[in-house]
């Protein structure tokens, strides 16, 4: 064994590990996949939770809503024709408005 190959074996210490690009895109695929699997699974729950909740207080619900949608008509309108003006008049797309695009 050389002075060259000892230098190389102690300097080999050092060196950071190799990298699989591959293992590693692999590996990060599987992160993401399993967060979005979690996230959907999540999402149904409460979604699933809250139409339970919603089909059980419906009768009490809906003569409510229906005595306050009665006083909030000329204002929903208004609002909408509030709106509908300030898209109109600011001469840009509406999803830019919205800022869901830039």
């Amino acid at each position: 064994m050389g002075n060259d190959d000892r230098l190389m074996a102690l300097f080999a210490y050092d060196e950071p590990p190799a990298r699989d690009p591959a293992f590693s895109s692999a590996v990060m695929e599987e992160l993401v996949r399993r967060q979005f699997l979690t996230g959907v699974a999540m999402l149904s729950g409460v979604s699933a939770l809250g139409g339970t909740a919603l089909w059980a207080l419906w009768p009490s619900l809906q003569p409510v809503l229906v005595t306050v949608s009665q006083g909030l008509a000329p204002a929903i309108v208004a609002g909408a024709l509030a709106l509908g003006a300030a898209v109109v008049f600011s001469g840009r797309r509406p999803a830019a408005l919205l800022g869901l695009e830039t």
